[in-house]
């Protein structure tokens, strides 16, 4: 038998009111999925594949990519298993208990704070040098718009991300032609393959991919209009997202080869096309954060709500509680750089990627046997016992190596 918590009846009377909307359309469904992929992850991949090579990056693309996306359908069955819209946390208590529900909330904090710190570094960085302000502002103007729509829920969060991603993809699309017609790219620059250095491009191509907490709120925002579209919503925007994982690289890489590539890859690759480019190359990565950092910031308040039993809706001051929890560290740590750019990305990713494929595999096999109604649409092969196996085989080892590697226990190049 289950209980509903406060928190879980606030969130059930939310569609009612006009403050917090959560229906959602499919391509909106999509859009969060690319939006809170396309962020830090896509400006950090070139340079963290400079000395595996654009090959190693593209199988650890492929792999981390697939085995996200299972993992992602696997939440999606769990939770059109349940009747309650809970996130992640919520539908890990329900299934798991109390310590699956800690240690998922715990992954999804950390993967969150990671790449909110990483956002925190990397706006501030670009906004100083597109306006030739402080740090500290660029930062400052960055979190104010994104703290304001996430204030506004799930269908404001939606509907922002829709228009941005098409913004984003059509700077992005300009810029790879742009590159590949201009400039152009050698072969050689892509050919080189070091396969010992796979593990850590792994790490942050984990990151990249790892979407799964999105998915009880586009359950939630999906169950309004068609709960069917959820596993379709996931798919697409998955291969949205590995199609531009992989296109950025290639054209960066292709054209500046090992020795170009910054660490936040629009700073360099930028200046080499020129100035305009340098500005379009800058502006897309600045709203690259913003899709990620609403959809990350949304799904971590959420889970605040849910873990702690805080009332969603019609308590202002929780809501405001819960956006400082998510807002001001990841602000503080950025700005005062205690944690690298993409230091910050390979940490997270290695320790919320175990979290996310062993805790999904368990909840799937505990809704199927004590979930509340019959789901409207099943995992099939996808759930194959192998795919299950591989997906904690494969996050397990990535975790190992975050650990390794916070206490500098890595080859060098691999840190």
């Amino acid at each position: 038998m289950t209980t509903t918590s406060p928190g879980t009846e606030a969130q059930q009377l939310a569609p009612t009111k006009k403050t917090h909307g959560t229906a959602i359309t499919f391509w909106q469904g999509v859009a969060i999925i690319f939006g809170a992929n396309i962020g830090a992850g896509i400006l950090a991949l070139p340079y963290g594949a400079r000395s595996g090579g654009f090959v190693a990056l593209l199988v650890a693309l492929i792999v981390a990519g697939f085995l996200t996306t299972a993992s992602m359908l696997y939440v999606a069955e769990v939770a059109l298993r349940t009747k309650e819209p809970l996130q992640l946390a919520g539908l890990a208590r329900k299934y798991l208990g109390n310590l699956g529900s800690w240690l998922v909330f715990a992954g999804v904090v950390i993967n969150g704070l990671g790449a909110l710190i990483a956002y925190t570094s990397g706006s501030g960085r670009i906004l100083s040098e597109l306006l030739g302000l402080p740090e500290v502002v660029g930062s400052l103007l960055f979190f104010i718009p994104g703290v304001l729509v996430v204030w506004f829920g799930l269908q404001a969060t939606g509907r922002s991300e829709q228009a941005i991603t098409i913004t984003m993809l059509a700077l992005i699309l300009v810029l790879c032609g742009w590159t590949f017609f201009g400039p152009g790219i050698k072969i050689e620059n892509l050919s080189y393959v070091q396969p010992f250095f796979i593990v850590p491009i792994m790490n942050l191509a984990v990151f990249a991919f790892i979407a799964q907490y999105t998915v009880p709120e586009l359950a939630r925002g999906l169950a309004e209009s068609n709960a069917k579209a959820l596993p379709k919503s996931i798919v697409v925007g998955m291969c949205a997202t590995g199609f531009l994982l992989a296109l950025v690289p290639l054209a960066a890489l292709g054209m500046m080869g090992r020795e170009g590539i910054t660490e936040v890859v629009t700073v360099a690759w930028g200046q080499q096309l020129g100035s305009v480019a340098y500005y379009m190359a800058n502006i897309f990565a600045v709203l690259a954060m913003m899709t990620s950092f609403w959809a990350i910031a949304l799904t971590l308040m959420t889970n605040i709500f849910d873990r702690f039993k805080w009332p969603a809706e019609g308590a202002p001051w929780y809501r405001v509680a819960a956006l400082l929890l998510v807002a001001v560290p990841p602000f503080l740590i950025g700005v005062f750089k205690l944690a690298g750019f993409v230091s910050a990305l390979g940490y997270a990713g290695g320790f919320a990627g175990a979290i996310m494929s062993v805790v999904p595999v368990l909840m799937l096999h505990r809704a199927r046997k004590h979930g509340d109604q019959e789901p409207a649409w099943k995992a099939g092969w996808i759930s194959h016992p192998v795919i299950q196996a591989v997906l904690i085989i494969v996050f397990g080892l990535a975790f190992v190596y975050s650990l390794v590697s916070a206490f500098g226990l890595v080859p060098d190049g691999w840190a």
